[in-house]
């Protein structure tokens, strides 16, 4: 069974189109090689694909740019020369005209220079004034509510932090007042007890006097009574002492 006849037009899928493009341009070149070589012939050909890419091929005895020139001097014409710089006096010529018509539409949109519209032209520009002034509007209510919800979280935020401190204030004023009403009763029972101080009045005796006295002032005051104190060490400078203790032996 032979191949079944394959319709020839444009293949929708991307990849297939490019494989295929890829195999017949092989094809075709090879084909025109064979031409040249085996018929002596000048084959000259040019392949642009769909993404603009340029393939070539001219025949080993000759080159590109001569089989043009022999197909112009065949056909008797000439491939119009490229003035560049005609092509950029056209190209400021449109991009000026371009200019000035957005020039006049902007100077319509502000008010000016209205007298040369016609009742369709003004009720255009008056249509498209209202639907961006309503544009406009929607933008400016969009950004006034997120303005509005940031000022709203920062209110809930701020209402916080208010509540916590007036709750740690109220804390630390009921624990102050606590320890005030618990520190009288301790400090009355870290207050030491002192006994009253005696005073003497002059009633009562003189050995009582003698008592609230300093030891020095005892032993004066009991010479001037006529009695002497006897201590309860000998003194050994004393010449009785003296001769007591040489009687028995002892020497100083």
């Amino acid at each position: 069974m032979g191949r079944g006849k394959i319709e020839i037009k444009r293949i929708e899928n991307a990849t297939n189109r490019q494989v295929t493009f890829s195999k017949r341009r092989g094809g075709l070149l090879k084909k025109a090689n064979e031409l040249a070589v085996l018929c002596d012939a000048r084959v000259g050909v040019v392949i642009f694909s769909s993404t603009g890419r340029m393939f070539e091929y001219s025949s080993p005895a000759s080159s590109l740019r001569d089989l043009i020139e022999q197909y112009q001097n065949a056909t008797n014409s000439q491939f119009e020369e490229i003035n560049h710089d005609q092509q950029i006096f056209v190209e400021m010529t449109r991009m000026r005209n371009e200019m000035e018509k957005l020039d006049g539409a902007i100077r319509r949109y502000t008010g000016d220079d209205l007298s040369s519209l016609s009742l369709a032209d003004l009720n255009n520009i008056e249509q498209q004034l209202e639907f961006s002034v309503a544009k406009a509007r929607a933008r400016k209510h969009q950004l006034l509510n997120q303005q509005l919800d940031n000022l709203r979280r920062k209110e809930h935020i701020l209402e916080d932090q208010n509540s916590f401190l007036c709750r740690m204030i109220s804390e630390n004023q009921h624990g102050s007042d606590r320890k005030m009403a618990v520190m009288p009763p301790v400090l009355s029972m870290l207050t030491p007890a002192f006994p009253a101080t005696p005073y003497y009045t002059g009633e009562e005796s003189s050995s009582t006097a003698l008592q609230l006295t300093s030891p020095q002032l005892q032993l004066h005051a009991a010479e001037a009574a006529g009695f002497r104190l006897q201590p309860t060490q000998p003194n050994l400078q004393d010449p009785a002492c003296s001769s007591l203790h040489a009687g028995r032996g002892l020497h100083l």
